[in-house]
């Protein structure tokens, strides 16, 4: 059974960066990873996802240059690297897994997710 727990969320003031973490077990493969964000009364959007043989990093267009995510297969982490973060980037912060070595856009391709982590960002 794969489990996700993401960290690193928190309260920062706008042009702050900030740095999420998301650590996958309980599998010995890993196919394909995305962060996905949740604004409060929003749909849950795809922020970006990577492949764990090198397929992307995939962004949103909204987010290309301002995030970045990375792996470390040897630790099994996910990363999102977000720099000068903005009020409207205030969300809860998902990490996703999918058995397919594309990422996409798409929530229901996701068979994987953690809890989330919050990320408040004031102006």
């Amino acid at each position: 059974q794969v489990q996700l727990a993401e960290s690193g969320g928190g309260s920062v003031q706008a042009g702050d960066s900030l740095t999420l973490s998301c650590a996958a077990t309980g599998s010995t493969v890993r196919y394909t990873m995305a962060w996905f964000r949740q604004a409060p009364g929003k749909e849950r959007i795809f922020v970006g996802g990577i492949s764990w043989d090198g397929n992307g990093p995939n962004y949103a267009d909204s987010l290309s240059g301002r995030f970045e995510i990375s792996r470390d297969n040897n630790k099994e982490t996910l990363v999102l690297q977000m720099n000068n973060l903005k009020p409207e980037h205030t969300a809860v912060y998902y990490c996703a897994e999918r058995n397919d070595r594309k990422p996409s856009p798409q929530t229901y391709e996701y068979r994987y997710w953690g809890q989330g982590t919050q990320v408040t960002v004031s102006s």
